[in-house]
């Protein structure tokens, strides 16, 4: 169920929000992120992902949200879950009047095959293929993105 502005804001100010973030890597272990339009982290580079609606399963939220962010829908089993993460905020989408909690499901989606039609939409400008190395490096590449990949990084030793 989507939110009309005014009932998300309330949401927004009141509750944490529950998402699914994901860590996409290609064949050569290349991380795909996208770069920000909107508040919160605006013009950081950042994973692609997005909030789970309410009654929608985790199952329905995963696939909607890889065909969103992607162009491709993926399903749930697909991906493995690298963890649950708490991202604060100072300001919203809507402004800077009041902070954003999430609470972030991070799964990590291997690709066997390319994505050939990444969507530019509201959500990202464009998009680009991280070396790991590189992007725990890069200034613009967001605090929380970084901390999916520090965490990875320790998963495979």
């Amino acid at each position: 169920m989507f939110l009309d502005k005014n009932t998300f804001s309330t949401v927004i100010e009141s509750a944490p929000l529950v998402s699914i973030d994901l860590i996409v890597l290609d064949e050569n272990n290349q991380a795909l992120l996208g770069e920000r339009l909107n508040k919160p982290a605006q013009g950081n580079w950042f994973v692609p992902g997005g909030r789970i609606l309410k009654n929608e399963s985790l199952e329905e939220a995963f696939e909607r949200l890889t065909q969103e962010e992607l162009g491709e829908a993926f399903s749930l089993p697909e991906a493995t879950l690298l963890g649950l993460y708490d991202h604060f905020y100072d300001d919203n989408v809507f402004g800077d009047g009041f902070s954003t909690h999430y609470v972030a499901i991070a799964y990590i989606l291997r690709l066997s095959k390319p994505l050939n039609d990444l969507p530019h939409d509201i959500q990202h400008g464009k998009y680009q293929w991280f070396d790991i190395v590189s992007l725990l490096k890069d200034k613009k590449v967001h605090k929380h993105t970084k901390w999916y990949f520090k965490a990875l990084q320790k998963t495979q030793g």
